[in-house]
């Protein structure tokens, strides 16, 4: 049986602590990550400030390991003027879109309305263009996927319906008008891992066998939640055909800075960049600082291949 951490930590973890950030904040967490077409690693960090909100901070490194640029002024900022983004920006996801010629954003706007989800577009990663709130409170982990499916944009997202946090599809024509929602991943209730509700990570990884999803659980504990990171696959094609998801988690809070700080036993990656075979999982610790973690591609496809399920569209749901 393959064990159930499938990714492997950086031996120099933490990668980032607000002790590199040129300028005063509290904490650093929860990055989006891409590939510059010049090789070079680029994150998008979450950094909450000195008043509690969070904005959002590009940095880049040649390796994605070492010697990290990080900008003194955020690309989003929550006092930007969007009156929906007016306690903070959260947890960017990037994808990029070659049809768009553009990487899109994905983001929690956080607001006195609640948290939603906005989506914004960069050709530079020196000005933005904000497209606005595209999902409305209260919905979150959204995740474009990296290309265009049957003619149209594809999102993973997590709506909240009273106490119910399943992953659920949308898709759109223009990246601006979004529909024909499709539950894929349910949380599983009872005493499992992703037992109390569950949402995308980072964005969708094509692979030859499929999307690979890469997805937090949450399981409440006497002491409070836990938070640890599963995988599925869905159809190329058509995602919203389930094709496998394990039953075990692939990483779980159990280093020093992942069980202790702003939210203790929490692991969770807004962003992954594939290098070769391998998977650079750039993920939030304890909601207080950001490592990275490693695992091969194709270990995380034969572990899922080994966990098909028989997933079938329901009669009358088309696109």
């Amino acid at each position: 049986m393959e064990p159930a951490e499938l990714f492997r930590r950086y031996d120099h973890n933490p990668l980032f602590t607000f002790r590199q950030m040129p300028y005063p904040c509290h904490s650093v967490f929860n990055t989006g990550a891409t590939l510059l077409p010049n090789g070079e690693t680029l994150l998008l960090l979450r950094v909450e400030d000195l008043e509690g909100r969070s904005h959002l901070t590009v940095a880049r490194s040649e390796d994605g390991v070492t010697d990290w640029r990080i900008e003194d002024r955020p690309l989003l900022h929550p006092d930007d003027g969007d009156p929906y983004e007016a306690y903070g920006c959260e947890d960017a996801r990037i994808t990029r879109l070659e049809e768009e010629d553009a990487w899109v954003i994905a983001y929690t706007a956080y607001s006195p309305y609640g948290a939603g989800v906005a989506l914004a577009k960069t050709r530079d990663w020196k000005s933005v263009e904000r497209l606005g709130l595209m999902l409305a409170p209260n919905n979150k982990d959204a995740a474009v996927f990296p290309r265009k499916i049957r003619g149209k944009y594809w999102m993973l997202h997590r709506p909240v319906a009273g106490s119910l946090e399943h992953i659920w599809l949308t898709d759109s024509p223009d990246l601006r008008h979004w529909g024909s929602p499709y539950c894929i991943i349910k949380e599983r209730g009872g005493p499992f891992w992703d037992g109390r509700k569950v949402g995308a990570n980072t964005p969708p990884i094509e692979t030859p066998e499929g999307w690979l999803i890469l997805y937090h659980g949450v399981k409440q504990m006497p002491g409070g939640p836990t938070y640890r990171m599963g995988a599925a696959l869905l159809d190329l094609e058509d995602p919203r055909r389930l094709i496998s998801r394990l039953p075990h988690w692939i990483l779980a809070p159990h280093e020093w800075y992942e069980v202790t700080g702003d939210v203790p036993n929490v692991v969770f990656a807004c962003g992954a960049v594939e290098r070769g075979d391998e998977i650079h999982l750039y993920y939030g610790a304890a909601d207080t600082y950001i490592c990275l973690a490693y695992a091969k591609t194709a270990d995380l496809l034969d572990a899922l291949l080994a966990h098909k399920v028989n997933s079938r569209i329901p009669a009358g749901v088309s696109y």
